[in-house]
């Protein structure tokens, strides 16, 4: 007798949502590791970012993206901004996360995007842990008239409360496909990707005002090699671009101790993500106007 085939699913889950909602905390709980910098600070992300999750009989494309922003001041965000339309394109589950503490108008863009899509939309009320089992009720009553979702599904995405009901449920969704990427893979982006974001991400949280919002990083150089013992070590280069003069004086700090904190900091994540030594060197760079420049923002992956 024939052995029946096992049935594979495959599909693109994409995450929603205004920034500074759990977005990426989400993703990097559903894929157990981290994928996706977090900060307390609104815009932390800025670039449409898959995460691959794959079992035997299913592939699961996770994909975050950043909040959607109302009035876009720069390119880059108008770029970014762009990378939220594009999920609505490509979507096989949409996940529409919103904080507990927070209200929509019934007419917010986003909203009526989703209105319109014809794959499964989930609701995912965030932050639960911060508010009463009432609120949560009567958020998903609220909810649940202004449209139709396929799940309504409290969760904490901090200390992953609700999650195990979700991946249920995703599961129960997602169509039946090929795999889309090799098995063994975790993203489509390069480690030197991950490594400019890992940077990234101490600057959000060493610095204040409008310096996490004026740079941006990329890693110029990327050299594995060996040290005499045969350890393996890998030469970084990265460049941080700011907007202004005085933007560098408060990036580097006084004789140096701010950019050098920075350092320790990324270098010490950095090392974790590789899984190998690092030197790391960090420069910085003026540009002005950078995010109104679109051969900087090619440069830097803003496509």
């Amino acid at each position: 007798m024939q052995e029946e085939k096992k049935t594979h699913r495959s599909g693109f889950v994409n995450i929603v949502g205004r920034p500074n909602v759990g977005k990426s905390t989400l993703m990097n709980a559903l894929l157990g590791d981290k994928m996706v910098i977090t900060t307390n600070k609104p815009q932390t992300t800025r670039h449409r970012i898959i995460g691959l999750l794959s079992e035997d009989d299913y592939q699961i494309v996770f994909s975050d993206t950043p909040g959607l922003i109302q009035q876009p001041k720069y390119e880059m965000q108008e770029v970014m901004n762009r990378y939220v339309q594009s999920t609505f394109e490509d979507a096989d589950i949409m996940l529409f996360i919103t904080d507990a503490n927070e209200d929509y108008p019934e007419d917010h863009p986003l909203i009526e995007r989703l209105r319109k899509l014809k794959v499964p939309v989930f609701l995912l009320i965030n932050k639960t842990d911060t508010v009463s089992p009432e609120r949560v009720e009567t958020l998903k009553r609220i909810w649940s008239k202004r449209m139709e979702f396929a799940e309504i599904i409290p969760i904490a995405a901090l200390h992953g409360a609700g999650l195990d009901l979700l991946m249920e449920k995703i599961l129960q969704h997602l169509p039946e496909g090929p795999p889309y990427y090799p098995k063994e893979i975790l993203s489509d982006r390069p480690e030197r990707f991950f490594v400019s974001e890992l940077i990234r991400e101490k600057i959000f949280l060493l610095y204040h005002q409008e310096i996490p919002y004026s740079t941006e990083v990329i890693v110029e150089r990327f050299k594995e090699e060996q040290t005499k013992d045969g350890t393996p070590l890998v030469r970084i280069e990265a460049w941080i671009f700011v907007a202004r003069d005085t933007q560098k004086g408060i990036l580097i700090g006084k004789g140096g101790e701010a950019i050098k904190k920075l350092g320790t900091l990324a270098r010490q994540d950095i090392e974790k993500f590789l899984g190998k030594k690092v030197f790391l060197e960090l420069r910085v760079k003026v540009r002005k106007n950078w995010r109104d420049d679109p051969d900087m923002l090619r440069r830097l992956g803003y496509t």
